[in-house]
């Protein structure tokens, strides 16, 4: 079972195209900046038109023998300047609204990224690496506002000068305006065949950007392993290697883009030279004013500054895509568990459990679950035990939804549960894993997660159920103090006990222990036996087993052989029968005992028991 993904290979005009749909919240003021800017491209196409006839007038005087007086020259000058002073005004106010509409739809869209992450199911998070996530999100989002600044500022004025105001030349001369749009015509030929050459180079660089994320994350996430096995200059070698891979892909991209550069040169010089050569001899054959000349030796400085914006703009849109596509794809991944049109809010459920007839499969081959039929009555506590893979874990996985049965369904207090709610049904549950993944953030907030409401009386209640009272007294700060990246500030046995307070905070009328007592030590888990015991008293508690301490007391032991529940019954009942669950019992205790025994004379330092689960 997978998530829907978005097609990796969407095409670049896709790209741009989702690129600016992410700016629908603010499209009345993004069509205001798109019509700014007309405004200002018209603006700046008029000075050099109004120059021209300035010129012009002035050439005509020198033949005539009428006096120029200032009257003449006034109305062209007054016009002239009065669209320069408009180009820059426009400017300054569209390069204000611009930075402003940028960062907030930055903020906006790495937020909307962050929730949809979120919402993913355990199943995506699987296999998906936290590091390319963040990545994809700072990435992408960081891309997004390169490209809508650049093109509210300056590109979509400059994208107007080419397909809209070029054209337009003809008006004025049109033997010059043809050699001008031939000459633009052939850089942009130039500027699309770099293009073509280099798209599928930047995606493979882009992969190898993100393999470089991801190792770095590794690393810096398991520096205690890397430096006990002495590993640093193996992984700083492999990091080094990932570095120059990505350069010996990077470097064909950037001389293809470094040829398009002095292509862009040569064309403004060439361009230059063209119109003043065919305006020399335009206006030696009576074709062509000294104005005109003039006036198309600014349309193409104008113009081939503006070409080469579109091109840098079009560059980076270019190199942003790869990252902008791996964001997409993520944002479009729709999870396979999601709410049913009409869920309905479950509230607070009374915790009666059943499966019936529940199969499951991860590959859609082999099953992981077969026809798995139990129930649960509110307050009983249910013991699931078996070897690694047996389907454990995936039974209850089902049952706060991580993912939804293929055949069969899962009852709580009579309803389907996939007719509520996500958020209401997994209010109702609480889940202490054997990985007790806490925040680096303060023990209260860590505690908080559970319900951001309670009061102090209830947290130290809860940490008191969870035998954790005593080491957060012993803390320089009590519960206010910061724990590290994951509690590795903490011992094994101290972040357990936290998560298991942080769920007991919760009070849920559904527990779920996984493997939850398999980081304490013996003495402590003798503790918080019995603190958990008092603590599940009134709710429907599920305990995947670890060691026989933990499945003693309960009221029923499901013992799950290849997916299946192959016997179900009390800890004696087991037990007298002899099978399976017997002799999972029996080669622990026979291990716990050749534990205790003296080896050569040696006296035990310890009894280390074997787990009934992996």
């Amino acid at each position: 079972m997978g998530e829907g993904r978005a097609s990796p290979s969407m095409s670049f005009l896709a790209v741009y195209l989702r690129v600016l749909g992410q700016l629908r919240p603010e499209a009345r003021l993004a069509v205001v900046l798109v019509l700014a800017n007309l405004a200002l491209a018209g603006a700046q196409f008029a000075e050099p038109l109004l120059f021209g006839r300035i010129v012009d007038v002035l050439t005509a005087a020198q033949g005539s023998d009428k006096p120029l007086g200032w009257s003449n020259l006034a109305p062209l000058v007054s016009a002239w300047a009065g669209f320069g002073l408009f180009s820059i005004l426009a400017s300054v106010m569209v390069a204000l609204h611009a930075d402003r509409l940028a960062h907030r739809r930055r903020l906006a869209v790495m937020a909307g990224y962050f929730d949809h992450v979120l919402n993913l199911p355990q199943s995506f998070h699987a296999t998906a690496h936290s590091g390319r996530l963040l990545k994809a999100m700072l990435e992408g989002a960081g891309g997004m506002f390169g490209l809508w600044l650049s093109f509210f500022r300056e590109n979509c004025a400059s994208f107007a000068a080419l397909f809209i105001l070029l054209p337009a030349t003809l008006l004025v001369n049109w033997r010059l305006a043809l050699l001008l749009m031939v000459l633009v015509a052939a850089f942009g030929a130039v500027t699309t065949f770099v293009l073509r050459r280099t798209e599928d180079l930047q995606t493979t660089v882009e992969r190898h950007n993100s393999d470089l994320v991801e190792r770095a994350s590794d690393a810096l996430g398991n520096v205690p392993v890397i430096q006990s096995f002495a590993r640093i200059d193996s992984e700083s070698r492999a990091l080094r290697g990932a570095i120059d891979a990505l350069l010996a892909a990077q470097m064909p991209v950037l001389s293809w883009w470094a040829a398009a550069a002095v292509a862009s040169r040569a064309s403004a010089t060439l361009t230059l030279l063209g119109v003043f050569l065919l305006g020399t001899w335009l206006h030696l054959q009576g074709l062509a004013s000294i104005g005109e000349i003039v006036a198309f030796m600014n349309f193409a400085t104008m113009l081939i500054g503006r070409l080469e914006q579109a091109v840098g703009f079009v560059n980076a849109l270019f190199l942003q895509s790869a990252k902008m596509r791996e964001f997409f794809a993520i944002l479009d991944t729709r999870p396979v568990v999601a709410d049913r049109q009409g869920a309905r809010d479950a509230g607070r459920l009374e915790g009666a459990v059943a499966f019936e007839l529940v199969s499951f499969s991860y590959d859609g081959k082999r099953q992981a679950v077969r026809d798995v039929s139990f129930t649960a009555k509110f307050g009983e506590t249910i013991a699931l035990v078996g070897a690694t893979g047996s389907g454990k874990s995936t039974t209850l996985g089902l049952l706060h939804r991580v993912f939804d049965p293929l055949q069969g369904r899962v009852v709580i207090d009579g309803a389907d549960i996939r007719d509520l709610t996500l958020a209401s049904l997994r209010r109702n549950i609480g889940v202490v894993f054997q990985e007790p993944m806490l925040f680096a953030r303060s023990i209260d907030e860590n505690l908080r997660i559970g319900k951001p409401d309670a009061t102090r009386a209830e947290i130290a209640r809860a940490l008191e159920l969870a035998q954790a009272s005593e080491f957060v007294a012993r803390l320089a700060e009590g519960a206010a103090t910061r724990i590290s990246e994951r509690g590795r500030s903490l011992s094994g046995g101290e972040r357990q006990r936290l998560a298991i307070a942080r769920a007991l905070l919760k009070d849920p009328p559904i527990m779920i222990f996984d493997e939850a007592t398999s980081a304490l030590d013996a003495a402590t888990e003798r503790q918080i036996q019995a603190a958990l015991e008092a603590a599940t008293k009134g709710r429907t508690t599920f305990v995947i087993a670890h060691r026989l301490a933990t499945v003693r007391n309960a009221d029923r032991i499901l013992v799950f052989d290849h997916g299946e529940i192959v016997e179900s019954g009390a800890f004696g009942e087991l037990m007298a029968r002899g099978g399976l669950f017997a002799g999972l019992a029996a080669a622990q205790f026979m291990a716990g005992a050749s534990a205790s025994a003296p080896v050569d004379g040696a006296a035990s330092v310890g009894r280390i028991p074997l787990p009934l689960a992996g």
